[in-house]
């Protein structure tokens, strides 16, 4: 059989069998895409499998033809994203954006620093993601609970969340982006949390209406941490970079080496599978 990855390198050795190519040709049953570099799969008869590298598969669902097994790379980036809002958590609570501003203008302005034990935080999406930041925040002495599309064992289900949001001091959204979740966070799910209540958005930026969200932050309701926004690139003239209480990384949460080394492992062992037929793991279905 014959894979093909835009970096055969960091796919590693195939398995017997399975000749890794540097350009898609029609043969191609097993394909590692990546956004910015996609073969076009309708043009590919022989394909069985896309793999991604990414936890989210919204940016490729439409583009995998009927019959083709799309798998996401779930569980690879969990650490990373954790980090990247755990540190988003603890940057709002020790004030690093007032600070980095009282800098640039060169002001010795002294400030009252928070804690993060006892802080009550809202996982909204909470699978691996949410577990990870679980574990890791737990650590401070917060309050971790999560929201997910059906209640279980210790997570409340979405239903609940209007009677959730004004509870907490931080809001996480960590959704990903479907038909059901596209703009889940608008004025009404905003207005609910409480006065002064971190919202932070590292799932996908189209799961908020970016118009409520500027709106709030203009209104200074609410504060925000954003790793994703919707549209991308934000373009340089969007209020969303001068609203107020607001900081903003380029979706770039969960690019880490050592994410994209767990990533590159799981296709490896995922064509290793497909070539032995052994059930593959992260099957996409409904966009999860």
């Amino acid at each position: 059989m014959i894979a093909w990855a835009f970096d055969p390198e960091a796919l590693g050795p195939p398995p017997p069998g399975v000749e890794v190519v540097e350009e898609p040709v029609p043969e191609v049953e097993f394909v590692v895409p990546r956004w910015d570099s996609m073969p076009v799969l309708d043009e590919l008869p022989g394909l069985r499998v896309v793999q991604v590298l990414s936890a989210g598969v919204d940016w490729i669902t439409d583009l995998v033809p009927d019959g083709v097994t799309l798998c996401s790379a779930r569980g690879t980036r969990d650490r990373a994203m954790a980090e990247w809002i755990a540190a988003a958590i603890l940057a709002e609570v020790k004030h690093a954006r007032p600070f980095a501003i009282a800098q640039g203008r060169r002001e010795w302005r002294p400030m009252t620093l928070h804690d993060a034990a006892g802080l009550r935080i809202l996982v909204v999406g909470f699978g691996s993601i949410g577990r990870a930041v679980h574990q890791m925040l737990a650590a401070f002495e917060c309050e971790i609970v999560g929201v997910a599309r059906h209640a279980r064992d210790g997570v409340h289900g979405v239903d609940e969340l209007p009677e959730l949001l004004g509870e907490f001091d931080d809001v996480v959204n960590l959704l990903p982006l479907t038909e059901q979740t596209e703009g889940f966070f608008g004025a009404r799910e905003l207005g609910l949390m409480r006065e002064d209540a971190l919202y932070v958005n590292a799932g996908r930026g189209a799961t908020t209406d970016t118009d409520a969200l500027v709106a709030a932050l203009q209104a200074q309701r609410i504060r925000a941490v954003l790793d994703v926004v919707d549209p991308e690139p934000l373009p340089s003239e969007h209020p969303l970079w001068t609203a107020p209480n607001v900081m903003i990384s380029p979706h770039s949460a969960g690019d880490t080496p050592a994410a994209d080394r767990a990533a590159w492992t799981l296709a490896a062992k995922q064509l290793r599978r497909y070539a032995a037929g052994e059930p593959l793991e992260n099957v996409v279905r409904d966009g999860y």
